[in-house]
């Protein structure tokens, strides 16, 4: 028999990012490492991946893993074995629980985790601890979405399918920068617009890369979203464009919905003047929507994270009840999830708010999974939401808190005041696959080192009910072991083993499906039933499937409700009357901006995974803020400057970018940097804690907040092969680079203090293939040093950005052998003769810089498909398509002069 080298075989698994669900197929290379490229027969990418996804492969080393367990012992953290440290754990939950009772334990999950994972974590701490307090950090990006749909449809059920972006002839998109958030769906998008005429309309404060293809753009005011789709319903019924026979027979409450829709935007000028929009806008907004039945209208973080979240997507979802246009092919509203599986979490009831299976805390559904699971000590109420929990932590309520797969010490709200709650619980742990993060570094007592992507094996569910599987094409490092096995083995220790005897992801995936199943007359909307007896066989190849899948059944449900079938007690809809819109933050002379919060192109969450990448690090190095000229300006804030963010609840320094992309009015500044990446930018420390009442999520984009100008005496670039950051660079940012670490800097340290510090660093043989460069009177400083031919370390120091020496030396700090020309250039600042600079990279797919992107277009590429020919970019995710339409707007600009 002919033996199969296992590096040539190409796993099929999911991608890690976001919640488009992307197929990916991984092909081991026996050292680590794998070659990552798109399963062109899953559904929800059909081959192509975003940047991040492209850039996997990058992400794979073991540099900072968590690989074995560790214990704190005084001020430091000790290895521990596996036994030891489960007993700890189990000791410590155990005094607490004697002590304080059940509640005073709590979980905070994560999107990340699969659902194995998430299921075994929920039914050990609400089954069988009996606390109800656990949740996750997708309470942050989607709870809003849950809660609405729970109102509306009596379940949280997304209606439609990725197929009705294809087939839809109108899309809205609200708060949602697809082209950077949901890059593969927004090209579905893009080839609608193309091949079929579709229109976009975009809503949203700024004018995001999604806006550039927009048929209209409406940038709307912060809270005005509830307003704008209030005056939509009044319009449509204004119109006679509402389907009546739908109302009558499918829905209830719509007079109502209706009076408080007319209560706050009665007319087309009012509508306008609450949202901060132009009539002419709204007018013809609302036009496209009145006269096209094939609508989709999807939503995102803009939607989500808001003080009135789910009045928002109530405002929505009550346009496309009142026009029937909900569950048929190419309408309906649709949530884009953040996370690869808040979908899954929400299944398996990882919310506070959930029990499991869709279920929630009534005495029935209590007593159902109390007996499924024969769980004496089950949880009968609802527990702390996130921002709640770690209110509780402050207070001492809870004692106890076990972390897994995330890091709230930088993502929650008013991070600073989360970073120092968990400073106060008696036990704290940690299960995660790095060995350093900021809530790690917040005196985590127990890390348990647990499995990353590549590693682990089982499922997730995607924006559109599909479940996919991940799984393992990476053999498990150290002592790693996969979340559900963790849960397990302490549950095993805290005297519940016997619930909890999973061999397999299959084991528990088997007894999640038939939970979803059990006592499910129909009643129920999650049911997976259908895959509770598949074979470990039939597990390991399942294909991706939506669910609803029946027992009996073979075939996922596609769409919900064309025909009503609502999951509330009569069947029908509930249309929901919003209360009228209002930020509950008021700005003052102290604060007179409004800080928005979000996500860039080729970031992900807090970095940990994106930031080993050194394709991915170099379209937006730097954590920065945005602010309108015009509000720039008599502030002193220059573009490349640099300015200190403030709310009331902490304080940034960051980059400033200047752009009339941004409202007037208000800030930008994204969310992935933390202590462990960059000094001063965990922006998580600067929002606001105020939630919905609804949904207990966060406000994130409207924080009131102040911007002042902040000079440095200079600024820089730091290449070493070793990690080095000097303590006299006030402010720096961890940039990857193959085989080495980069920081970018600024600083007010003397050049003689530079110099000295380079000095210190070599010995005598180093000295010896070392060259500086010195000029007081400009005030530049650079550096380099070379061993074996290539540069062991580059430093630049000067009063001006040095971005574009940065790209030429971090070009020439990966080559293995460098000319003299080159050492040469590398001082300068500029290409070696004959060599041709990349610049900037605006394509991270395949590594395409712009000034090679400019070139082309001077040698004669006039279209976005010529650059793609040359050059491959804009090929494959299309998110740098954008920034290839202005460069070729600019050439062309600059021709007609």
């Amino acid at each position: 028999m002919q033996r199969v080298d296992p590096r040539s075989v190409a796993v099929a698994t999911s991608c890690p990012y976001c919640g488009v669900g992307c197929g990916v197929l991984a092909t081991a290379d026996g050292r680590g490492g794998a070659t990552i490229v798109g399963d062109a027969s899953h559904p929800a990418n059909f081959g192509r991946l975003c940047s991040k996804g492209s850039a996997l492969e990058e992400t794979l080393s073991l540099q900072g893993r968590l690989l074995h367990p560790m214990l704190r012992s005084g001020a430091e953290l000790r290895r521990a074995r596996w036994d030891e440290a489960l007993g700890h754990v189990a000791q410590g939950f155990q005094r607490v629980i004697d002590t304080h009772g059940p509640q005073a334990v709590a979980f905070y999950l994560s999107g990340q985790l699969l659902t194995e994972d998430y299921y075994a974590a929920n039914k050990l701490i609400k089954g069988f601890i009996g606390s109800p307090n656990v949740d996750t950090n997708s309470r942050l990006c989607m709870a809003s979405t849950v809660a609405g749909h729970k109102r509306a449809f009596g379940a949280d059920v997304v209606p439609g399918c990725y197929e009705d972006l294809d087939c839809a002839d109108l899309i809205v998109l609200v708060g949602s920068n697809a082209a950077w958030c949901h890059p593969i769906l927004f090209q579905r998008i893009l080839r609608n617009k193309q091949e079929r005429g579709a229109k976009l309309v975009v809503i949203d404060p700024r004018r995001t890369t999604t806006a550039e293809d927009a048929d209209l753009f409406l940038p709307i005011a912060p809270g005005g979203d509830v307003a704008l789709f209030c005056g939509l319903l009044t319009h449509l019924v204004a119109n006679g464009a509402t389907c009546d026979d739908y109302i009558a027979r499918h829905t209830e409450g719509f007079a109502q919905a209706l009076a408080a829709a007319r209560a706050i935007a009665p007319t087309i000028a009012a509508t306008a003047a609450a949202a901060g929009l132009r009539e002419v806008d709204v007018a013809s907004f609302f036009a496209l929507f009145t006269a096209t039945p094939k609508v989709v209208t999807a939503f995102s973080q803009g939607v989500n994270q808001s003080a009135q979240g789910t009045d928002k997507v109530d405002a929505i979802v009550n346009c496309h009840l009142a026009t029937g246009r909900i569950g048929a092919p190419g309408a309906g509203p649709f949530s884009l999830t953040g996370q690869p599986n808040a979908m899954g979490g929400r299944e398996v009831g990882g919310l506070a708010n959930q029990l499991a299976a869709h279920m929630g805390f009534s005495d029935a559904e209590v007593d159902r999974v109390r007996r499924f699971w024969n769980a004496p000590r089950i949880a009968t109420r609802e527990g702390f939401k996130a921002v709640q929990m770690f209110e509780a932590i402050a207070s001492g309520e809870i004692k106890a808190l076990w972390v897994m797969g995330t890091n709230p010490a930088v993502s929650l709200p008013q991070a600073n005041d989360a970073r120092a709650a968990l400073a106060k619980l008696d036990l704290f742990v940690v299960s995660d696959n790095v060995l350093s993060n900021d809530t790690i570094a917040a005196g985590a007592h127990v890390l348990l080192p647990a499995q990353a992507w590549g590693e682990k094996s089982g499922t997730i569910t995607n924006s559109e009910r599909r479940i996919s599987r991940q799984r393992a094409f990476l053999p498990s490092p150290g002592e790693a072991e996969p979340d559900w096995r963790i849960v397990g083995a302490l549950a095993a220790r805290m005297g519940f083993g016997d619930a909890f005897r999973f061999r397999t992801a299959a084991d528990v995936f088997r007894e999640h499906a038939a939970l979803s199943a059990f006592e499910n007359d129909g009643a129920r909307s999650f049911d997976i039933g259908g895959l509770a007896a598949l074979s470990d066989d039939a597990y390991d190849a399942l294909r991706p499937t939506l669910w609803p899948i029946r027992a009996g059944e073979t075939k996922g449900r596609e769409r919900f409700f064309a025909e009503g079938g609502y999951f509330t007690t009569d069947g029908k809809a509930r249309f929901v009357a919003p209360e009228p819109p209002a930020l509950h933050a008021a700005t003052s002379a102290a604060f007179p901006f409004r800080l928005n919060t979000g996500r860039i192109r080729d970031q992900w969450h807090t970095m940990t995974r994106t930031g080993k990448s050194p394709r991915l690090a170099r379209h937006s190095p730097s954590p920065f803020v945005e602010i309108h000229p015009a509000d720039a300006a008599p502030l002193g804030l220059v573009d490349g400057g640099f300015a200190r963010v403030s709310t009331r609840h902490g304080e940034c320094v960051l980059m400033v970018v200047v752009t009339d992309r941004q409202r007037r009015g208000l800030l930008f500044a994204p969310i992935h940097w933390s202590d462990e990446t960059s000094s001063f930018a965990r922006v998580g420390g600067l929002v606001t804690a105020i939630t919905d009442a609804h949904s207990g999520q966060p406000e994130a984009k409207a924080t009131p907040a102040r911007i002042d100008a902040v000079a440095f005496k200079s600024r820089g670039f730091l290449l070493s092969r070793a990690p080095l950051r000097p303590a006299f660079a006030e402010l720096g940012t961890k940039i990857a680079l193959a085989d080495g670490h980069g920081l970018l800097f600024a600083s007010d340290a003397a050049l003689d203090l530079w110099r000295d510090y380079v000095a210190a660093l070599g010995d005598a043989a180093d000295a010896a293939d070392a060259a500086d460069y010195l000029d007081e009177a400009r005030g530049v400083y650079r550096a380099a040093r070379f061993r074996a031919q290539r540069v062991d370390l580059c430093l630049f120091v000067g009063r001006q950005d040095a971005r574009a020496a940065f790209e030429v030396a971090t070009a020439l700090f990966e080559k293995e052998r460098l000319t003299d020309e080159q050492r040469k250039a590398l001082l300068s600042g500029r290409a070696a003769d004959g060599a041709q600079e990349d610049g900037a990279i605006v394509c991270a797919c395949f590594g395409v810089g712009a000034k090679t992107i400019d070139r082309t277009i001077a040698q004669g590429a006039r279209s976005v498909a010529e650059i793609g020919a040359r050059l491959r970019a804009g090929t494959n995710c299309g998110s740098c398509i954008p920034e290839l339409k202005r460069a070729i707007a600019a050439a062309r600009a600059c021709c007609a002069e």
